[in-house]
């Protein structure tokens, strides 16, 4: 019996080892493949989209709730308050649990775009600035993270702006009375149907906010995580693994905070469509930040900062664990 359990135990040793590997290490082939330099190049961008994809799958029902906490009480000042309680059963009561999922085709569709460009492009600044750094004989600054941050941020937003688009009018189609609402069938769907109705430049509709809110949560996330491990790494004696989940936890609030005013607003912009006088309801960025600060109050852009926070964290714990995984597997 003791022999069964020995033997297990060192097949279970010999696993968990492998996992932890860096795969060229474990296969000759692959690190062969692994170390070719357009390999290397890609790496971040890849690791970087299965781990926004990864963590988009687990948090997609949190970020339905978001938006529809976001879209409620629109331009009314006083009235019942929508709580993450009320939203949920009032989309189960409509449909069906899996309700909750609607979206998450185009949701997985801006991750493979836009978190695969962010992580991406963010990776390889460090990477630059790392370099340069040493070749000075200093180390990386918080301006610097700061900086490539708010730039990755800025790029990816661009390119991932028409599926975040088609994400939340997915995701808002079920307030719209039945008669009026689109039903999308897929992202692809929605894509098409939005450029053939409203026209190509439609799918940048809220692209300012889009990218000022991408820049602002990158600022929060990439550049306090990457601070806030480096201080970890010098000043305690975590492991290594706890390091990665603490500072990942700080990210998630500082992304949160800095962010939600614009994804607010972001929401809302991409949600609006013309009216029967042809006519939206915000005319840009700064007329729906006025609007809502005047009908509805300042406070409306911190509305759901809970579920937000929810949504953003465990996102951003989840994106930053597995893309730090996968950039060690792939050493």
């Amino acid at each position: 019996m003791s022999k069964a359990v020995d033997a297990a135990k060192s097949a279970s040793n010999k696993t968990t080892s492998a996992l932890s590997k860096p795969a060229s290490e474990s296969s000759p082939v692959a690190g062969s493949i692994l170390h070719q330099s357009y390999t290397r190049a890609a790496l971040p961008f890849i690791n970087g989209g299965l781990a926004g994809m990864t963590a988009t799958t687990c948090i997609q029902p949190i970020d339905m709730i978001k938006v529809r906490l976001q879209l409620a009480g629109e331009g009314i000042k006083t009235g019942p308050r929508a709580t993450p309680l009320s939203v949920t059963k009032d989309i189960i009561a409509q449909g069906k649990l899996m309700d909750l999922y609607t979206g998450l085709s185009a949701g997985l569709l801006r991750q493979a775009v836009y978190t695969t460009a962010r992580l991406g492009f963010f990776d390889t600044f460090m990477t630059a600035l790392q370099t340069r750094a040493e070749t000075k004989g200093q180390g990386i600054g918080f301006a610097e993270r700061a900086g490539a941050g708010l730039t990755a941020g800025g790029l990816a937003a661009m390119v991932g702006n028409p599926a975040d688009l088609a994400l939340i009018r997915m995701q808002s189609d079920g307030l719209k009375p039945k008669e009026m609402r689109a039903n999308y069938k897929s992202v692809v769907d929605a894509l098409m149907r939005i450029s053939k109705t409203e026209g190509l430049y439609a799918l940048w509709a809220g692209a300012s906010p889009t990218i000022v809110r991408a820049m602002a949560l990158n600022f929060g996330q990439l550049a306090f995580f990457s601070e806030a491990k480096t201080q970890l790494k010098a000043r305690t004696q975590l492991s290594m693994h706890t390091q990665t989940l603490t500072a990942s936890g700080i990210a998630g609030f500082f992304a949160s905070f800095f962010s939600l005013p614009f994804d607010f607003v972001k929401t809302r912009l991409q949600k609006q469509q013309r009216g029967k006088d042809g006519k939206v309801p915000y005319s840009g960025m700064a007329d729906c930040f006025r609007k809502v600060a005047k009908e509805e109050g300042l406070l409306r852009f911190y509305r759901g900062f809970g579920t937000y926070y929810v949504r953003i964290a465990p996102h951003a714990m989840i994106t930053l664990i597995v893309a730090d995984w996968l950039g060690v597997i792939t050493k």
